[in-house]
């Protein structure tokens, strides 16, 4: 009796790993995966900015960029209002559709 119990033992940890190594790769695949996409492709939005582009801030201001840096964005507003962030506080990036005329 006691032989079958100590046999046994091994299934009964494989069978209480294998739920834990199922939600971790569901949980992967649909959390932690796409994050990193996203992660990804904002690192690379913040990298491509340049002069003269149009952004949003976190915030939700509009402005077009005056001058970048490794970190400091200064934007401008309207015609007269230059406002300085910080380079993460932009949230995306504004792609003007062309004309077809």
């Amino acid at each position: 009796m006691f032989q079958y119990a100590a046999a046994s033992g091994g299934g009964n940890i494989l069978s209480l790993v294998g739920p834990f190594v199922l939600m971790f790769v569901v949980f992967y695949f649909l959390l932690i995966r796409p994050q990193q996409k996203k992660t990804k492709a904002r690192n690379g939005m913040l990298k491509s900015l340049s002069k003269g582009a149009k952004v949003v801030t976190i915030g939700g201001l509009h402005g077009t960029i005056l001058e970048i840096s490794d970190d400091i964005v200064v934007l401008r507003v309207n015609d007269v209002t230059k406002l300085t962030f910080d380079r993460g506080s932009i949230s995306h990036s504004i792609v003007e559709k062309e004309d077809k005329e």
